[in-house]
């Protein structure tokens, strides 16, 4: 039934029903406004507004989303440490939802369980979101937050610097990193950028590279290094890239995005498709790029995802039924399922660059569109489709831990230090981080 049919309905049925047992408290009657903590004013700005818009059109005409900024994810992480430390008084110091960092979620549920609230009853059809999504913000079997990106990673590469080499993009799929390495080899002695970078300081590459491989740094609930040939064999090829000027390591994030992707120093970019406004910025470079999948160990076509955000509601929130029923009619697909498509993703893509993993929603027309900044093709119909093939692999509360920890591992390796010893190391570090 059309949901504003269904309103009208509900209308009079209040009404004839005022005489009657029904009671409905003027907080909850005259409820329309929800506010939330974000960042990024150019992508999950975006998107909360798109789904503002969406359940203002089809909903309710009076409903407001009070979208308010933060500088960072790293803002909202604080706020949640301070309030939950101060207890259950100071929680009126939280807004109704909150976006926050998938890989975090846990730990944050782990160390503060009373500041969330679980979505179960939520009228989303989980089904329709990717697994790997889902497997950072259900807990136990339990529902907590309402997905908003796909932090699904694409491999993106300049064709001209390609071509340069005597190379295309399909020589770039379906490749082994051994390929590869010969392909950035070449690449860099032809044009003298490399094919690959990272930040060094927070080394998410080892967790893509595994991940595509259906492996994990983690194994029931304990880290998983030392012993696991896959990681080792990982960290082997890491090292080589950057001893054969295939990789570079930056000294920062803003580095890594500033001077080597946005100062034109790469001839290809892997990463969560977040990437994508980054190495858009540099508009002389509009034509040049285009995406493909993964290389891998096997040299099947590889998927892996890195990042991404899902919305969450707290304590504090004063109507949970108006959150529930907002987040399950906009990124929960509510809007896409009852109209036949999504003002929320449509929108949050067209405005922000915010690829969906709610798979119908992929469908769209609009991401069937092709780009112009990417050789015109539809790459995000192609990152929709890629999004499907991600192994969901172990999470653990200390997923940053052991990033630090290998991350420091590469390069003490890089620097001379034995790879066995540097690994049994890291798996030491992170297991007292553990309390292990």
């Amino acid at each position: 039934m059309n949901r504003k049919l269904l309103a009208v309905l509900l209308s009079g049925a209040m009404v004839c029903s005022l005489g009657a047992s029904l009671t409905v408290s003027a907080d909850e009657s005259d409820s329309h406004t929800l506010t939330v903590y974000a960042w990024d004013a150019s992508f999950n700005i975006p998107a909360l507004e798109a789904a503002a818009l969406d359940y203002q059109t089809n909903v309710d005409p009076d409903f407001v989303l009070d979208i308010v900024e933060q500088s960072g994810s790293s803002d909202i992480e604080t706020l949640i440490t301070n309030v939950a430390s101060a207890g259950e008084s100071a929680y009126d110091q939280l807004p109704d939802i909150v976006l926050f960092q998938d890989h975090y979620f846990e730990q944050y549920l782990s160390n503060y369980p009373d500041v969330w609230q679980n979505v179960d009853d939520a009228d989303i059809v989980w089904d329709n979101f990717a697994e790997e999504k889902l497997s950072f913000s259900t807990i136990d079997g339990v529902h907590y937050g309402v997905p908003v990106d796909g932090g699904t990673c694409i491999a993106a590469y300049r064709v001209d610097l390609l071509e340069e080499a005597g190379y295309t993009i399909d020589d770039l799929t379906g490749i082994t990193w051994s390929e590869f390495i010969e392909i950035g080899e070449a690449v860099y002695n032809a044009t003298g950028k490399y094919l690959l970078c990272f930040n060094s300081d927070g080394n998410d590459l080892i967790y893509i590279m595994l991940q595509e491989e259906g492996v994990s740094q983690f194994q029931d609930g304990e880290p998983y290094i030392a012993e696991n040939e896959t990681l080792v064999e990982v960290v082997n090829l890491i090292v080589e890239m950057v001893q054969r000027n295939v990789l570079s390591l930056s000294n920062s994030w803003d580095d890594y995005t500033n001077t080597q992707i946005q100062g034109d120093q790469v001839a290809g970019v892997i990463n969560g498709n977040w990437i994508i406004p980054t190495i858009q910025n540099v508009t002389d470079n509009e034509g040049l790029w285009e995406i493909t999948s993964l290389p891998s160990l096997t040299g099947e076509e590889g998927y892996a995802s890195n990042g991404g955000s899902s919305l969450y509601i707290t304590a504090n929130c004063a109507d949970v039924d108006l959150a529930k029923d907002f987040l399950a009619y906009t990124f929960g697909g509510g809007s896409y399922e009852e109209t036949g498509t999504s003002i929320t993703y449509d929108n949050a893509l067209t405005d922000g660059g915010v690829v969906t993993t709610y798979a119908p929603a992929g469908e769209s027309d609009v991401y069937s569109q092709g780009v112009a900044y990417w050789n015109d093709t539809a790459i995000y119909q192609q990152i929709a489709a890629m999004t499907s093939e991600v192994i969901p692999v172990e999470q653990s509360a200390y997923h940053y831990t052991a990033r630090e920890y290998l991350g420091a591992a590469i390069i003490n390796i890089l620097n001379g230090s034995d790879t066995e010893s540097e690994l049994a190391s890291a798996e030491e570090q992170i297991r007292f981080a553990m309390g292990l």
